[in-house]
């Protein structure tokens, strides 16, 4: 016996709980081919109601990628024992929606040679997978990029460091100009379409060389707009620390008056960054090929910003000039 005030599960009930949900009702005569779809499904599909509809006639709506995988999958439904879902693409104007066909096979609950399912509209569950995958296979490919890195880093840093602590000291500065580069190329949610500027990237680069207690303020920035992405963010990070730590061992941020200077301009096709120090000690060029950091820094500018770099030993300090193609910016 029913309780008092429990809902009463009428066919208008019902109806109206499968209507709520976006389910569309389907029906498929096995012998005929015939299609029968209630308003959801036909709105669904975007079929005229008043029109005779059979599968292969939805089959045209089918994405052509997906169309003989639901045929085949479709005609073997009979075969399956207990319920099934297929998942497809289907076309709309200049739209893609995922559709799922839901229903039960081996001819299970089959009434005079028709089956029965619905019809799902699930393109926001697969968007939101695909975007997790995407998400997931970028990350993947972003720490396996920075384990390569951070080994390489490892490996350098062990042949050119006199001590263990200088060995840290230097990593931990080098891993850590790295993770600045790539705080600033992180994807952010409603700003995939924006690039991280060349400027933003070279102040927090330089930043903490400029807040050592006397040195505050003799770093000056000067690039126009140009916006950066994730390759060369990093390629480029590696470069301004190695300039940068030379440049407060040895260089103009080594002495109380010393000054440093960063430029950028676009001659045509081509990026120029100019590195100038002045103010400091007496400089004369290295050795050629001594140091890893020189090496690291000619490698990185030649192999991942397919550039160059000149340098320039003048008495009142060094200049590096970095030139590369201005489109290996934005990669």
């Amino acid at each position: 016996m029913a309780e008092p005030n429990a809902p009463v599960w009428d066919e208008r009930r019902l109806r109206l709980g499968v209507t709520a949900a976006g389910v569309a009702l389907w029906s498929w005569n096995v012998d005929s081919d015939a299609l029968t779809m209630d308003d959801i499904g036909y709105g669904l599909w975007t079929v005229a109601r008043d029109v005779a509809v059979t599968f292969e006639d939805l089959s045209a709506h089918i994405h052509p990628a997906d169309r003989d995988r639901v045929r085949v999958a479709f005609n073997a439904t009979r075969g399956i024992v207990g319920p099934y879902e297929i998942d497809f693409r289907i076309l709309v104007g200049d739209d893609v929606r995922w559709i799922s066909a839901r229903g039960r096979g081996d001819d299970e609950d089959i009434e005079g040679r028709v089956m029965y399912g619905v019809f799902l509209d699930v393109t926001g569950r697969k968007q939101a997978e695909e975007s997790n995958e995407l998400l997931a296979g970028e990350m993947s490919h972003r720490v396996k990029n920075l384990i390569t890195i951070a080994g390489a880093l490892t490996s350098m840093t062990s042949r050119s460091a006199e001590t263990k602590e200088d060995m840290a000291r230097e990593l931990i500065l080098r891993l850590a100009a790295l993770g600045r580069a790539h705080d600033l190329v992180r994807p952010v949610p409603g700003q995939t379409d924006e690039a991280t500027l060349l400027g933003d990237l070279l102040s927090v680069l330089l930043n903490p060389y400029d807040d050592l207690g006397a040195f505050s303020g003799r770093i000056r920035v000067s690039v126009p707009r140009i916006g950066i992405g994730e390759g060369a963010a990093t390629a480029l990070a590696l470069v301004i620390h190695e300039l940068a730590t030379n440049a407060v061992k040895y260089g103009a941020l080594s002495a109380a008056a010393g000054l440093l200077d960063v430029s950028c301009k676009i001659v045509q096709d081509e990026a120029v960054i100019v590195w100038t120090e002045r103010g400091g000690p007496a400089v004369s060029a290295p050795n050629p090929g001594s140091g890893f950091g020189g090496r690291l820094l000619d490698r990185v500018v030649e192999r991942q910003l397919r550039g160059s770099v000149e340098y320039l030993w003048p008495v009142e300090g060094m200049i590096a000039t970095l030139k590369f193609k201005a489109d290996r910016l934005a990669t």
